[in-house]
């Protein structure tokens, strides 16, 4: 939430004593990484997403099984008296830090964040706007994380809070707005044994279809926002095309909501405006940003509003005891063998995803269809490349009909075996992997299909993996289609969109071409997902650290870092089933000249990659 200035502390103090006292009783394993994987931080979750252990959003909340162990916490919550969102403890350890960044999604237009420090020491600062305040122990704070915040420990000392959304009431802000000066005089809430208050938690949820009010109101705001970060004419002529854009949207979504209600016979027309809207805004959102906080454009209209303006691209991780439908989904029948939480590993090929299905495969807690599994889709005729509307692996959302649904699942329940090979007839419930390379290009297909599935996306820095991929097009062990209408070779391995422009290419460029179409491709699929469906794992990275890198995996997946698993990374690890050479970080150097010739074209894609790589989201 947009506040008038970066800082507020509120007229309330607590407890440090008793509130210290209830954080040193909570047992270690309590503790959880943070869900963006960002160094040192870690929770405990007080109110989640029908009280499970997840960091969602949206969803009935309600209080977990620590805050139940925690009564003046629950107190000191209550006290508020309104309406919790995710509520956690939030631990960051000694000379950790929160890097900069600010809150731009849909939670965030309507909520602001509740501080409350419990163990701090007075070198800790919290930045935000150009502002620096430290939050003394016992105080009360909130601030404005639409501006660009973030928090340095510069101490040898971890820094716990209570940290607590909500949008408030009016008594709330009533309490924010009587200023700084009754907060010193404000007295110190004490504990009471005999109080066991209720605490009141979020219960709405997002509608399958926002109402076009709700969608002007987020789209009129950002407008108000913009500006150019380069000031030539070129850029103000698109500016003026990017608030037409974003006109029209508003008013075509109207005239969707007029025709269509919240029907279901109109999720299709709201799915294809919104895909054509975010379509449209990345390339012409360049250089246009949010006054505020200098954020992309297209990244606060993708988080506000594309992200949850209808159902069927919600990222809400379906978790609750009783799932609610939601738009656009196409959920499992009834008394029918589900599929939770499936986890499919997306790379461009040859980027090393084999070498990595094969660890995790090594888990007892994993099935698989036994490795790439490329019949589970161009089996079906119309999901095959030359079916009408299909001339690539690439799948959309409204590929994944009912019919389809069905017929993908029962495949998959008929052929998953274990680590040993073995069929699983006997009601083991399993995590299923899967990491064809062709579905990087369906990610939105199979987010359809499975809403709470999980994407691990692993990449491989250009020059290695275009080299081999050219090694992989040479050795014709992968020519996935012999006869293409319009290409003249067999072509090997994925099929992009727009292959059709490589007729008559060198190798180098085609390799180029699937390296840099795939990691883009995946890049803005993911980004429309929740922070917490999806990480990434870069090869090398993997390669020097497998026991690093698998543990943080297990810890994204919601795997246990067994036995087997700890086994297998914890030595360097063996050559993956489809190798072609042993591995070696220079040998693309023999294809150095033309690689270099071809690596222009995948530049753009790179920079994107090693920044979304070293983003705290990842």
């Amino acid at each position: 939430m947009h506040l008038p200035k970066p800082f507020f502390r509120l007229p309330r103090r607590f407890d440090t004593a008793r509130l210290r006292e209830e954080v040193a009783a909570i047992p270690a394993a309590s503790w959880v990484p943070h869900p963006n994987g960002i160094a040192g931080n870690s929770s405990v979750r007080l109110i989640s997403v029908s009280g499970g252990e997840n960091d969602l959003v949206d969803g009935i909340m309600r209080e977990t099984a620590h805050l139940a162990r925690l009564p003046y916490i629950r107190q000191v919550l209550a006290g508020f008296g309104v309406p919790w969102s995710r509520t956690r403890l939030l631990r960051l350890a000694g000379g950790a830090a929160v890097p900069t960044h600010a809150d731009i999604n849909y939670h965030w237009f309507y909520r602001v964040r509740l501080h409350i420090p419990i163990v701090t020491r007075p070198e800790v600062r919290f930045h935000c706007g150009g502002s620096e305040v430290h939050m003394a122990a016992g105080e009360a704070w909130i601030f404005d994380n639409w501006r660009l915040h973030s928090v340095l420990n510069p101490t040898p000392d971890e820094r716990i809070h209570l940290v607590a959304d909500t949008a408030g009431n009016a008594a709330f802000w009533q309490l924010v707005g009587t200023g700084e000066s009754d907060s010193e005089r404000a007295e110190i809430a004490a504990y009471q044994p005999e109080w066991r208050p209720s605490l009141l938690t979020e219960r709405s949820e997002l509608r399958p279809v926002m109402n076009p009010a709700e969608l002007e109101l987020l789209v009129g705001n950002l407008r108000g926002e913009l500006m150019l970060t380069s000031e030539t004419s070129e850029a103000r002529v698109r500016l003026g095309q990017y608030h037409a854009l974003l006109d029209a949207f508003v008013r075509d979504w109207w005239h969707y909501y007029l025709l269509h209600g919240e029907d279901e016979s109109g999720w299709t027309d709201f799915a294809g405006l919104r895909d054509s809207v975010r379509s449209a805004s990345r390339p012409l959102g360049d250089k246009i940003a949010l006054r505020t906080n200098r954020v992309a454009a297209h990244q606060v209209l993708e988080g506000r509003v594309l992200r949850v303006c209808v159902g069927a691209d919600s990222g809400a991780s379906q978790v609750q005891a009783t799932p609610p439908l939601s738009a656009g989904r196409v959920h499992t029948p009834a008394g029918r063998a589900s599929l939770t939480q499936p986890i499919f590993i997306v790379a461009a090929p040859r980027s090393g995803s084999t070498l990595l299905f094969e660890t995790l495969a090594a888990s007892d807690q994993i099935a698989t269809l036994g490795g790439e599994a490329h019949w589970l889709i161009e089996s079906i005729p119309e999901l095959s490349p030359g079916a009408p509307g299909i001339d690539s692996n690439r799948l959309s959302a409204a590929d994944a009909t009912p019919r389809i649904a069905e017929r993908i699942h029962d495949q998959i329940l008929e052929r998953l075996v274990d680590r040993r090979g073995q069929p699983l007839r006997d009601g083991r419930v399993l995590r299923f992997l899967e990491k064809t390379p062709k579905n990087a290009l369906r990610i939105r297909f199979f987010d359809r299909l499975f809403p709470d599935a999980r994407f691990i996306f692993l990449w491989r820095e250009p020059r290695a993996n275009i080299s081999s991929i050219m090694q992989a097009w040479r050795s014709g062990r992968w020519r996935t289609y012999p006869r293409l209408e319009g290409f003249v070779l067999p072509w090997s391995l994925l099929l992009p969109p727009g292959w059709e422009k490589m007729q008559g290419r060198q190798l180098e460029e085609i390799a180029a071409f699937q390296w840099q179409i795939t990691n883009s491709t995946i890049l803005d699929d993911l980004s429309a997902l929740a922070a917490d469906r999806w990480t990434m794992v870069n090869y090398d990275d993997f390669l020097a650290e497998p026991a690093k890198n698998i543990l943080r995996l297990c810890r994204f997946a919601g795997l246990e870092y067994d036995a087997d698993l700890a086994k297998r990374a914890g030595g360097p690890l063996p050559a993956a089933q489809h190798t072609l050479t042993p591995a070696d970080p220079h040998k693309w150097k023999k294809d150095a000249a033309e690689i270099e010739r071809a690596l222009p074209a995948a530049q753009s894609a790179w920079q994107r990659l090693i920044e979304a790589y070293h983003s705290p989201k990842r």
